[in-house]
């Protein structure tokens, strides 16, 4: 059998935990597997004392015994570095190794991903057991890949052990070299804060009001980000030197404060995102979201995924109810729902998908957290409808190694989404915007990506006919300079309110705003604030189209170059403009002086050309995801409907149901959580 994601078929996993149950069991469960159409498992994640329950003393024993059976039935495995939870010998032992909260109370053995990243003597037991575990599994017939540790940075995203202090004091003179740098880029002046010898930089600590120094805070989520992805690194120069050509290195899903691009780049083959859509169902949170998408906001996340890794896989796909003993309860995945949450993942572009888990555990922190096969053990119907979704794949094959399709990027930088978490008028501009362009292209049925703007090149950007910085409040020179040279080469630009108010370091800049693309859009920004409920419904008028301008406004005045296209209404500065445009080389900049609402959002991408890409081939009520992968000039267009009630489409041209083969047109009815994949090749 090929590897995963070589381009060649679709296949299904399962994340399998050998040391959960009797031995007597697993050639039984093996086989079943096997026999609906689960070719893939993946174990160990959290199995450290398996293989070393006493320091220094190796036993391979148990993990020998399960790969003879997975090799005697064919079971091809993807096997995990177990250093997600350190077994309770090491803890105690080196309490150094231990995270700690803000106040420097430890986080004690009992859960999982109690650890740091920066502790010398985790390091070097880390070392040891993924040497010995590669080193002794690395040639295996059964491996084809290796998962890293399990979700970094998952529960735990801050870390203030003492041991993160020391390293966190070396990354800090690795980057500024100077004390009189740091100061400078922490602006120390403020309060007396003055920093006179590295020993006295710590970690953020309990202050009065909470009232840590901004700029620290960011250069801290920075130091986060490094210290995890040097932790993934060290593990995988390690495995590398053992694995058999042709396995993959891999890790799984997004978490804060990760510069998850960073890792892939230096790490990983690919990665690989958990997905659980019924989050979206959570009983202690829908009343709080019941306006959201719900379980296809997951989509969201799979963009995300597509933007790290163009090829990825589902690690952890929902199967069964989630729960454990502290929360999170949601409802059992309904008749369908398990097909469309596993479309919706490769309608995102992944092909493998691994659902978490074959049994339900018995015991433990996740007894509630199901999986395909409940407590018994017994044939169901959640397997049924896996076994369903294999042969589904089946038929799918053409559809593995095609690339997601989209003429529209929404620019992302790590540095904004990190300052949008500290700065509370980053963030209700940021999270109001993402939400709405979120949200409005998909019920308008216009696909995206996301584009990790430092992590590509202007080469990558082209490929979209527009790109829309929501608020790139965080300027550098380099992403200016990329940005230029997109719009010079034909490109079409949209920014919103707040750009370039900040420089690197998190400090607001001294320059007339947008600063540094001022000349890029050809606007001045004299006075800018928040929406004040006196201003009335703050809008702009668009050639006579209402433009809402929503929480913050800025009050722009064009330079020599930039046209107005919309004016504000209602308010105190009627009159004054609300969007300043620009052509620029070949291309065209937008400036709008607001954040995005869905009826702004809307607005943009009908007056722009962007809504709904692909009208002419087929319409779909707004309760419908659309998402098209392309490979060879076939489109294969996945169609999913979130809603459990049926729904009508309108099928334009004459499409394949991948599905059964059947030629479809005219109008076409979906029942409820029914998903559909079309293949359309546009001549």
């Amino acid at each position: 059998m090929e590897n995963i994601l070589r381009g060649d078929k679709l296949i299904l996993g399962t994340c399998y935990y050998p040391e959960h149950w009797d031995k007597a069991l697993w050639e039984d469960d093996l086989k079943r597997m096997l026999d609906n159409g689960i070719e893939v498992i993946r174990i160990a994640e959290f199995a450290w004392s398996k293989i070393e329950l006493h320091e220094g003393q190796f036993n391979f024993d148990f993990f020998d015994d399960f790969l003879k059976v997975a090799e005697k039935v064919g079971m091809k495995v993807i096997f995990c570095t177990p250093t997600a939870t350190p077994p309770a010998w090491l803890t105690e032992k080196y309490p150094e190794v231990l995270n700690a909260d803000k106040n420097g109370v430890l986080y004690r053995h009992g859960a999982r991903r109690h650890y740091n990243y920066n502790s010398k003597k985790y390091i070097e037991l880390t070392k040891i057991i993924v040497e010995k575990v590669a080193e002794h599994y690395g040639k295996h017939p059964s491996i084809i890949g290796w998962q890293l540790d399990n979700e970094f940075n998952c529960e735990l995203g801050e870390f203030y052990s003492e041991s993160d202090t020391l390293r966190f004091r070396e990354f800090l003179k690795e980057k500024y070299q100077t004390l009189d740098k740091l100061n400078e880029a922490w602006g120390t002046m403020f309060w007396n804060q003055i920093y006179t010898a590295w020993e006295e930089i710590y970690v953020p600590r309990p202050t009065a009001f909470g009232n840590n120094n901004p700029h620290q805070l960011l250069d801290y989520k920075r130091f986060i980000s490094d210290s995890a992805c040097r932790y993934a690194k060290l593990q995988s120069d390690i495995v590398k030197k053992y694995i058999k050509d042709g396995d993959f290195i891999t890790t799984n899903s997004l978490f804060g404060n990760l510069d998850c691009c960073r890792m892939n780049e230096e790490s990983l083959d690919f990665f690989t995102y958990d997905s659980y859509p019924n989050f979206g169902y959570c009983l202690d949170t829908y009343e709080a979201n019941k306006s959201s998408l719900n379980d296809r906001s997951w989509s969201r996340h799979l963009a995300e995924t597509r933007a790290i890794s163009k090829r990825f896989g589902i690690m952890e796909q929902q199967s069964g109810t989630t729960g454990n003993h502290i929360g999170m309860e949601g409802p059992t995945p309904r008749p369908g729902q398990i097909t469309l949450w596993t479309m919706q993942s490769v309608a995102h572009g992944a092909d493998y998908i691994s659902y978490f888990r074959w049994r339900t555990c018995t015991m433990g922190a996740e007894m509630y957290w199901h999986g395909i096969l409940d407590y018994s053990g017994r044939d169901n119907r959640r397997l049924r409808e896996v076994n369903d979704i294999h042969k589904k794949f089946e038929k799918l094959t053409p559809v593995a190694g095609s690339s997601y399709k989209a003429q529209i990027g929404i620019v992302r930088e790590y540095d904004n989404i990190w300052d949008s978490e500290l700065d509370v008028w980053h963030r209700r501009i940021q999270w109001a915007s993402a939400d709405a362009w979120f949200r409005t292209l998909q019920q308008n049925h216009t696909p995206f990506d996301y584009c990790f703007i430092d992590h590509m090149t202007v080469d990558e950007l082209t490929k979209y006919k527009y790109l829309v910085y929501p608020h790139a409040v965080i300027l550098k020179k380099e992403t200016v300079e990329k940005l230029e040279k997109y719009v010079e080469l034909g490109g079409t630009l949209l920014f919103g309110c707040r750009a370039g108010y900040k420089d690197e370091t998190g400090k607001c800049v001294m320059l007339k705003l947008p600063g540094l693309i001022q000349n890029l859009c050809k606007t001045d920004i004299p006075e800018y604030g928040y929406v004040s409920p006196d201003d009335g419904e703050a809008y702009a008028d668009w050639d006579g189209t209402k433009l809402h301008a929503a929480i913050f406004n800025e009050q722009l005045e064009p330079l020599d170059g930039g046209k107005v296209e919309a004016t504000y209404k209602d308010t105190y500065y009627e009159g004054t403009a609300a969007l300043v445009s620009n052509e620029y080389g070949k291309g065209k900049v937008y400036y709008f002086g607001g954040a995005f609402s869905d009826e702004t959002v809307k607005v943009f991408i009908d007056k722009l050309g962007i809504a709904k890409p692909f009208s002419e081939v087929i319409e779909l009520p707004a309760c419908c995801e659309l998402a098209v992968r392309e490979k060879e000039g076939k489109q294969y267009i996945f169609v999913l409907n979130y809603s459990k009630e049926p729904v009508e489409i309108d099928v334009k041209k004459t499409l394949t149901n991948l599905y059964n083969d059947q030629v479809e047109s005219g109008k076409v009815i979906l029942k409820g959580y029914e998903t559909k994949v079309y293949i359309y090749q546009n001549m």
